[in-house]
């Protein structure tokens, strides 16, 4: 038997959906759909890669695009998600939000009777995907929307869940903490070789605090988010199942896609300005004029330097901070995202202090 997950969010959600397979006792074969929406740190093109935007996929086995070690994406796309088929553990297939709520529907049923799936699992990183849509901090309700429209319209029984409440930075632990009951179930401390593979070179920060909270790391974390510190608290590192009914009960934005029915993604757009007044790909098209080119070079010796200088100022500027994410020391130093596990490398041999895998230290 396999079984089927959809990683709700795109980007590293993935890497989560494995993640919960493996330490849920996951012991079949198992499927993840997944966007290719990997926002401009990867992908210098706004919204989500469709499966033309790519080469090498594997067509024939599924319904939807098997994602191999082999593709490419068409440039001036990137992707990392090639690279990601070649190390989870589970397949990764390629959903296309570009055909509407319906064609998403057709797109997963389809995919679980071909499998003989009868359940269907949504990760979601973070806990986005129980917005109400009127939280401050909300940034990206769209796909995780789209994938609960389109779960509920294929008429398969589906479980959602949640992982790390508040890592993603969109809404706070505490009060997705009131959308959920029990206690949730703690995620197995120990990370996988393939998932310690993928952290290093991955710039998922999600993934990387889920996993860093499971494996026992407490405190505030430094991201790329806006939203402040992100606390790796108790219930960072659990995740939550929720019926996907009450999923859609908390998510405004997947009930107004229900209603209208739109038949694109521009018209997914639509529905989300209309009700929150804004739509992350909107957003991302304004960030992408503007956003400065990366260094794609490093010298260590300057590098190093440069670390050391960040680090110092991040740890006067947030005295309460105890992490920092790679990827936010590595974009904020305006490098290459690419470039993260030679980073990585540089600090083992230099810096061996500031190792806390997969964050990084504040407090050596």
């Amino acid at each position: 038997m396999t079984e089927l997950f959809i990683a709700a969010g795109g980007g590293g959600d993935p890497v989560g959906a494995a993640l919960i397979h493996a330490s849920l006792g996951g012991r079949a074969d198992a499927v993840v759909l997944t966007y290719g929406w990997e926002r401009l740190t990867v992908d210098p093109v706004p919204g989500p890669a469709a499966p033309h935007d790519f080469t090498g996929l594997d067509h024939d086995t599924l319904p939807v695009p098997l994602v191999t070690p082999a593709a490419e994406p068409v440039e001036p796309r990137g992707s990392t998600l090639p690279r990601l088929a070649g190390r989870l553990p589970t397949k990764l297939a390629l959903l296309d939000p570009y055909t509407g709520v319906e064609g998403l529907a057709d797109q997963i049923g389809r995919t679980a009777r071909a499998m003989g799936a009868d359940h269907i699992s949504v990760v979601d990183m973070g806990g986005d995907i129980l917005a109400h849509g009127d939280e401050p901090t909300l940034a990206s309700p769209l796909l995780d929307a789209l994938a609960l429209a389109a779960c509920h319209l294929a008429g398969i029984h589906t479980t959602v869940h949640v992982a790390g409440p508040g890592l993603d930075g969109e809404i706070p632990e505490a009060t997705l903490l009131t959308r959920v009951t029990g206690d949730g179930t703690a995620l197995d401390p120990a990370i996988p070789g393939w998932a310690a593979d993928i952290l290093r070179w991955h710039p998922s920060e999600a993934s990387a605090l889920l996993a860093a909270a499971a494996a026992g790391l407490r405190g505030p974390c430094l991201t790329r988010q806006d939203a402040g510190p992100i606390p790796l608290t108790d219930r960072s590192g659990r995740v939550w199942d929720l019926p996907l009914a009450q999923a859609l009960d908390h998510n405004r934005l997947a009930q107004g896609l229900l209603d209208t029915r739109p038949d694109t993604l521009a018209g997914a757009e639509d529905v989300s300005l209309k009700l929150h007044g804004f739509s992350e790909y909107e957003r991302e098209r304004g960030r992408a004029v503007h956003r400065p080119s990366a260094r794609d070079v490093i010298d260590d010796e300057t590098l190093v330097g440069e670390l050391d200088g960040w680090l110092q100022a991040q740890s006067a500027g947030n005295p309460g901070a105890r992490y920092v994410s790679v990827r936010c020391a590595v974009e904020s130093l305006g490098y290459d995202w690419r470039l993260t596990e030679h980073v990585r490398d540089l600090l083992t041999r230099h810096r061996p202090g500031l190792d806390a895998f997969p964050l990084l230290s504040l407090t050596d």
